[in-house]
């Protein structure tokens, strides 16, 4: 079985090959971030593959945010060119929950606080606890508190 990074080694390779700049200084970067992860600490190690996913969705939210900001400041082109390196970072995560299956989970998890007497806002950091493990890697931390906040006033 490959790891993930080998995985991203090998892409680089082949986007060096077929002279796709965007893809391999995407993974370059990506890299060196892995890399840094690694070195970072008191011993150097490597990584496991649940680690790079982490470190890969850290780029892939620094390309989202670069681009808002460059979409926000009028500067299209460079907004575009972080959208497109987030498209290629996307491709080595997980599937993203939809709405509905993060709405569906964090009912869930409300009624389990409720059940357990927690309710109203102050429930909040109970929900995120019970919610938080189930959706590691499928939705942004962001956007999940969104709807916790939604479903807890809501009920």
């Amino acid at each position: 079985m490959t790891t993930l990074k080998a995985r991203l080694k090998d892409d680089l390779t082949e986007s060096i090959r077929a002279r796709d700049d965007l893809r391999s200084s995407t993974l370059r970067l990506t890299l060196t971030a892995i890399t840094k992860e690694e070195v970072s600490g008191t011993t150097a190690r490597e990584l496991s593959d649940d680690e790079v996913l982490k470190v890969i969705a850290r780029e892939a939210k620094k390309r989202r945010e670069a681009a808002e900001a460059f979409a926000q400041g009028g500067r299209t082109e460079s907004a575009e060119k972080e959208k497109a390196e987030g498209v290629i970072l996307a491709e080595y995560l997980p599937k993203q929950l939809s709405d509905d299956e993060l709405r569906q989970i964090v009912a869930q998890a409300v009624a389990e606080a409720k059940a357990a007497g927690a309710e109203g806002p102050r429930a909040m950091g109970q929900v995120m606890k019970i919610v938080n493990p189930k959706v590691a890697g499928l939705a942004e931390g962001g956007r999940v508190a969104a709807v916790v906040k939604q479903e807890l006033a809501g009920s």
